[in-house]
């Protein structure tokens, strides 16, 4: 489908080809209206994806733009902007990491949410992934992502009429997507070979350019392959053990071997959760294979190693029995020179368990680690203390580096406007800088406000749309319509909860207590409405139960259509909800949260935070730029925890939140919730964006180019 773009793209024109196919125009929006304006209806029917939208134009209608000065104009200036920042003359590593430019830092990641073009992710784990490598393309880190190809990727969400949550997966196609197939030095298409069981797999290789950023996705969809090694990827998050342990095979080993073979040299390497871990182990190989012992390979892989992990509970992490882990490395371990039981101790948490943990194996064997925020690094020394049993817990190597978001991807344009307009024309530049942001003061109130309902009518209008849509065309019941959202209305103050749904998130805690919430909901002056995404894993009995009993309250006419939910959440939805929403809701149970950057997203937008001391609001809650979830603790003995945080939440919205939002000066203007707004947009933008959470990792790479040094 390449060829067919380029053969009906004017020359004058040409350049939207690798405009297309590099995602860096999804985080610009000059860029992004000129595919837009080619064919505006078009544009979105193919979900804002431009090569997909240019293989269906009609080379009339290319040829007709081509001679249009309006668009030339536009095109002109965002190809520009393109060339120039993919020359590097915005930024580059040499002005900034000089110590890193003469390397790569390979970075590995289960999953990587980028663009709805390219459905490779289920939540929140590749949407930091995708962010960083967004971040570490602006700032000039010379990063190179590797992750797996999925042909169905994460599920789509059907809701039914009796509000139980179906998966349905689609087959991606390939050629509609941002996708570039490797070519490897012998100039064919790159195979590479992965060892698994008593044969080995063939995998190939797909590139997505993300700025200046290369993400090579493994795929081992090949006609050489066996129909079930074909099907290993087939879908993200959704197999039995010994089949996530065949795909961790495949990324860790098999995506040091495409490194290889494509002849890059990283210096640093970077595990982004346990899934990845298997990489350490390749490496160590490689090292033993050129000579080295063990204990010299496995000390240069730790001095050249960052590892992250996401999961704050024990039974988050990926854990293999051992039968099956021996039955799959049982050739590779003498390759290592170790026994099994030298190989598998790698993977044991203690001596009494014999199961093989992915996080333990990446604590063990990387040199630097990390949580993903200040609260979670605790946890983590705590949970994982017994890794080393002879420190105290406050002494255990796991360091902190708070995720962020990526401020151009995830910021409402209109608000940015707002920014150029009264914080500084170069506002982005120093996104990472507070005093600049102290400047938000001077947004007028009236623009403030203005802005933001503006972006709560575009948030009820999707949803409307979304629901007119599904019962004109799946005839879904008009209750079930309505529950999506459908009668909403724009004045009312709206509360926003969207993230995965399973039972320590606590989607349904606001519900605890029906008739107390109704008379919260259903104040005729002063109106409440919640709305609700996301999903639950396939295997989640539990989460489809906590959906459902959302659903139905937002079908019950007793709720008065103030609830509504957005069905199949996904980035474009999300991008309306965070910006869209007044409030942003965040109760899970306390310390089982590891960060939660939904609400990062939803503050830099202004969207003030409601949310138990969890995660990112545990370092940010400072009093003025939100509320925290509190109960008491005598409450929770005499009833329970979540009867407790309940009633906790009850009262700020009645006592704090609601008549703050409602509250209007003489003017007629809230200034007090602006205030609010401004205080939330002056925290969050320079302590959660990813330009800080690049910076604190290339600390971390600097070390560990250092280590490397005394290595050698």
């Amino acid at each position: 489908m390449s060829e067919d773009i380029s053969a009906k793209l004017p020359e004058r024109i040409g350049g939207l080809k690798s405009l297309a196919y590099n995602l860096w125009w999804s985080w610009n929006d000059e860029a992004k209206d000129v595919f837009k304006v080619l064919d505006t209806i078009l544009w979105r029917d193919t979900w804002h994806n431009p090569v997909r939208l240019l293989q269906l134009l009609p080379k009339n209608r290319l040829e007709t733009v081509a001679g249009n000065d309006d668009f030339l104009a536009r095109y002109d200036s965002a190809m520009a902007k393109f060339k120039q920042y993919m020359s590097g003359s915005i930024q580059s590593c040499h002005s900034n990491y000089p110590a890193l430019a003469s390397g790569s830092i390979a970075y590995f990641s289960m999953e990587f949410a980028l663009h709805n073009s390219l459905p490779i992710y289920a939540g929140g784990l590749g949407v930091l992934a995708g962010d960083y490598c967004k971040e570490a393309s602006d700032l000039g880190l010379p990063l190179v992502g590797v992750g797996l190809m999925y042909p169905h990727g994460y599920f789509q969400q059907h809701l039914t009429n009796d509000a139980w949550q179906k998966e349905v997966y689609r087959q991606l196609d390939f050629l509609q997507a941002p996708l570039i197939p490797v070519i490897g030095l012998d100039q064919r298409p790159l195979r590479v070979n992965v060892p698994l069981d008593s044969h080995s797999v063939r995998i190939g290789v797909w590139q997505v350019n993300v700025g200046r950023i290369k993400l090579f996705l493994l795929d081992p969809d090949l006609d050489e392959n066996s129909p079930d090694d074909r099907k290993l990827a087939d879908r993200l998050y959704d197999g039995d053990k010994e089949t996530r342990l065949k795909q961790e095979i495949l990324l860790g080993i098999g995506g040091v071997r495409v490194l290889r073979a494509l002849g890059e040299q990283p210096t640093v390497w970077h595990a982004n959760e346990g899934h990845t871990t298997f990489m350490m182990v390749e490496r160590c190989r490689e090292l033993i294979q050129q000579g080295m012992k063990f204990a010299e390979a496995l000390e240069k892989v730790r001095a050249t190693t960052v590892f992250t992990t996401h999961t704050p509970v024990p039974a988050g992490n990926d854990v293999f029995p051992r039968p099956l882990v021996e039955h799959y490395f049982n050739p590779f371990w003498e390759s290592l020179t170790l026994t099994a039981e030298e190989f598998l101790s790698l993977g044991k948490f203690r001596l009494d368990n014999q199961d093989f943990n992915m996080t333990v194996l990446g604590l063990k064997m990387a040199g630097r680690r990390n949580g993903v925020s200040q609260l979670h690094t605790g946890v983590c020394r705590h949970m994982w203390n017994g890794v080393w049993p002879e420190l105290k817990e406050e002494e255990v190597p796991i360091c902190s580096v708070t995720n962020g978001v990526h401020v151009p991807t995830w910021l409402a344009p209109e608000m940015a406007k707002l920014y150029e307009n009264y914080v500084s024309t170069d506002w982005l530049s120093q996104q990472d800088d507070q005093e600049t942001w102290d400047r938000v003061n001077f947004i007028p109130d009236k623009d403030l406000m203005e802005t933001r309902a503006l972006l709560k009518r575009k948030l009820i209008r999707i949803m409307s749309d979304r629901a007119r849509k599904r019962w004109k065309q799946e005839g879904t019941s008009l209750t079930s319509t309505l529950g999506m959202g459908a009668l909403l209305e724009d004045k009312a103050l709206t509360i926003g909860f969207s993230r995965r749904f399973t039972d320590y998130k606590r989607a349904a805690l606001i519900f605890h207590d029906i008739e107390r919430l109704k008379r919260i909901l259903l104040n005729e002056s002063r109106p409440v409405q919640l709305v609700f995404a996301g999903k639950a894993h396939p295997n989640d009995h539990r989460g489809k139960l906590i959906i459902q009993e959302i659903l139905r309250a937002a079908f019950d006419r007793g709720f008065g259509g103030h609830i509504g939910f957005v069905e199949d959440y996904d980035i474009h939805v999300a991008h309306y909800l965070v910006q869209g929403v007044d409030v942003w809701l965040n109760n899970p149970n306390v310390m089982e949260e590891a960060c939660g950057t939904s609400g990062m997203k939803a503050g830099i937008n202004g969207v003030p935070h409601l949310s138990v001391m969890d995660g990112w609001w545990h370092e940010a809650y400072d009093g003025t730029s939100g509320w925290a979830i509190v109960s008491d603790d005598n409450d929770a003995v005499k009833c329970s925890r979540n009867a407790a945080d309940a009633d906790a939440l009850y009262r700020l919205l009645e006592e704090k939140v609601i008549p703050l939002y409602y509250e209007n000066d003489l003017n007629g203007i809230p200034s007090a919730w602006a205030n609010m707004v401004k205080r939330t947009i002056r925290l969050t933008i320079p302590r959660f964006c990813a330009r800080r959470m690049a910076r604190d990792y290339a600390d971390l790479y600097l070390a560990a180019s250092k280590d490397l040094s005394l290595c050698k």
